[in-house]
Parts: C-alpha cells; structure tokens; sequence
C-alpha cells in the first residue's frame, strides 16, 4: 500500500535547526569529534530549586492529570512573573500553559488562522514560524530585512507588507538567530502602523527575555503600545534563559476569547503540560532568579569572543547581539572569494565535513549568506571551534 502524507503535512520541512543537530549527533556517534555550534539550548543545567520541586511532586505523587491550561499554582505564578517583570496585568482566562514557547506558537495559529489568511513574518526568522502558519491553513509573508538595517523591519517595511488579508503579526526581541534587540521607540514606531490596521493580531515572543544585554531594559509591543492591549498575544517559556528546554513549560497570554479558543485546540491535542514539571516551574518563577544575571554575563562573555574571532576572519561582517545566545555574522565576502563554496549551506557542509563543526545557514532562517552560531557552548569548546573556522576560511 502506498501510503502518501496529507497535504499538510508534504507542505512543510523538517526543522533545519535540528536536521542539523541531529547530523551532528550522528557524526559524533560515529565516532566523529564534532564541535555543534547549532545548539538552540542553553548548555546550563535546571536550577537547583526546580529540581527540587520536581523531586517533592514525584514524592506527592502529583502526576495525574492537571487542568488543561495548568495548574491553578503556575497559572498564579506567571501572572505574578508578568506584574513584576512586564508592569503588566493579567487575569487567570488570560493564560494558558503548555507544552513550551513552541506548543503556544501552534496553539494561537491553529486557533486564530484560516485559509488565505497571512502571518507577517521579518526575516531572519526562527524556522518554525512559516511552517506553523502553513500548517493552519495561511499563507506566510516574509519582510526581508538587511545587514546595514541590523535585521530590524522598519515601519515602512512593515505597512508596505500589511494588507486585506494580514491577520497575524509575529514579532521575536531578542531574536533568534540575529540576536537583535528592538528598543521601546522602535515598538513603539511599530504600533503607530498597527493602529491603522486593527484586524491584526500580533504575537510577542518573548523567549530570551532574561537573555539579553542591552543598554535599554527589555520590552515587548505591549509595554510599548498598550493600545494594542486586546489584539496581543505574549508567549514566553523556560527553555532558554532557565535550562528547562527538555521540560517543555511554555506559556501563553492575550485576549480571553483568543486564550479560551487556544486552549479548546490544545484539549485536543495535548491535553495538560507535564505535571511534574509544572511543579517545578512554579517554583522557578517564584524562586530567586540570581543565576539569571550570571547566566546573561556569561553569554556576554562568549558572545564578545565569537565576534573578536570573527573578525580575523577576511569577508565576515557582523553585528553584535544585545541578546539570546546566538550569533549571526553575514559571510558574504568569504563566498564572494572562494569559488568551491557556491552559498551559506555548501559553507555549513564544508565546516561540517572538514572542519567537524556544526553551524547552521542564514537560509534556514529566510536570509541566506549568513551562518548561526550558538554561544551555547563552553569557552573551551567556543575557542576551538573558532580556530577550526579561522583553519578552513583564511
């Protein structure tokens, strides 16, 4: 029997980011000594205290079912992380928890989008987000963005791109892959557009919110436009800044119809987030959050040591982030001078092949002749990873 996917299913990829990663580990079972500068996670291990909480509800024996949108402990929980680190207030139908950044990202669009609908996405974007709107029925609509523009889109990118059928805008500060940062003015020039067309929803990712450095405090959309109160859904998770990635704690908040319908499609589908692990990321978002800082000045750190190494590297440019832990340097000079290397993915092979070094191409992101690079890795592993690159591109 010939049994042939659903169109849904022929009309996405796999994801670039852990196509790579996977290769890399396949390499390193092969016996290779592989270098995987693809990480999408954070290299640091789940505070103490989550793993504690984790330990005392296995000994309570809380692994039955919870409500489906979380337990009443972390629903509280998130609504005290967004009053103390947002200035902003929610009610518990405002929040749903699930199973990570990325578990909330489906849910909105499965709840929210339709056939001919378009999500408004800037490139360089994390790789999901066309593929989600794919698979919800809608069509993605790309604002490509450039180098000298620091992969910000400008106002007039943005009003250019909207139209009758724009129904979802999807912003992600700091950014993954660029790492770029938008400041409350440049939100706020953001919003001034949105508010000419009130049919789109905007969604804030917000997942290296405690990884960032920049000379401004963190804000989203709706710190900077509050107008937009009603049509704004942030998503945020413990994947990243906390170590959690495996734990799979995400959550989402916005209107309560929108919230109500996410959380139907998520009966559905997952039913409720792991419960253990609901245990412990309430006590996280309640527990000191020292190691945060450390955690962002330690990223710092490695993040100002990519960029010294890069540039000694002839034809790579690079912006510094102001966040998340990734780097993302244009590498169009080293094309323009090696003819064996045709674009940014036969440059991430090579590296693979010949320099045991796992990155990712721009064009997995929409924006080809740059690499990504994760500081998600020690200073040992960093070090060596960039002389292998500095070997392979002088």
């Amino acid at each position: 029997m010939d049994v042939k996917p659903s169109h849904r299913a022929a009309s996405v990829r796999v994801s670039p980011t852990l196509a790579v990663a996977a290769q890399a580990a396949e390499l390193q079972r092969a016996g290779r000594n592989i270098l995987n500068l693809a990480a999408g996670q954070s290299d640091f291990d789940a505070p103490e205290h989550a793993r504690h909480a984790a330990h005392a509800a296995i000994d309570a024996g809380l692994s039955k079912y919870t409500d489906v949108d979380g337990t009443p402990e972390l629903k509280a929980a998130v609504l005290e992380k967004f009053e103390r680190d947002n200035a902003l207030h929610f009610k518990p139908d405002n929040v749903l928890v699930s199973c990570g950044c990325k578990h909330s990202l489906f849910n909105l669009m499965q709840a929210l989008l339709n056939e001919d609908d378009e999500v408004i996405i800037p490139a360089p974007y994390w790789v999901s987000y066309p593929d989600m709107a794919r698979l919800a029925g809608a069509d993605p609509v790309i604002i490509r963005t450039k180098f000298k523009q620091r992969f910000k889109i400008t106002p007039e990118q943005l009003r250019g791109a909207l139209g009758p059928h724009s129904r979802l805008l999807i912003l992600n500060s700091p950014a993954n892959p660029s790492g770029a940062v938008y400041s409350r003015s440049e939100l706020e020039a953001i919003g001034h557009v949105l508010a000419d067309f009130p049919e789109v929803i905007v969604v804030s990712d917000d997942i290296f919110e405690h990884v960032m450095w920049a000379a401004e405090p963190f804000v989203n959309i709706l710190n900077a436009a509050p107008r937009l109160h009603e049509r704004t859904v942030l998503v945020n998770g413990l994947s990243k800044a906390y170590g959690m990635a495996g734990w799979r704690i995400g959550y989402a908040a916005g209107p309560a119809p929108l919230i109500a319908a996410m959380k139907k499609i998520q009966s559905q589908s997952t039913s409720n987030p792991n419960s253990i692990a609901q245990a412990a990321a309430t006590a996280v978002l309640r527990g000191d959050r020292g190691f945060l800082r450390e955690q962002s000045v330690e990223f710092k750190k490695r993040h100002d040591f990519l960029l010294r190494e890069l540039a000694l590297i002839k034809g790579v440019n690079v912006h510094p982030a102001e966040g998340s832990f990734f780097v993302f340097p244009d590498v169009s000079g080293v094309l323009a001078r090696r003819d064996d290397l045709a674009d940014d993915v036969a440059l991430a092979e090579y590296l693979l092949e010949q320099g045991e070094l796992a990155v990712v191409p721009g064009a997995a992101f929409g924006t080809p002749d740059c690499l990504r690079l994760s500081t998600a890795n020690s200073m040992d592993v960093l070090k060596d990873a960039m002389a292998r690159m500095r070997k392979l591109l002088a």
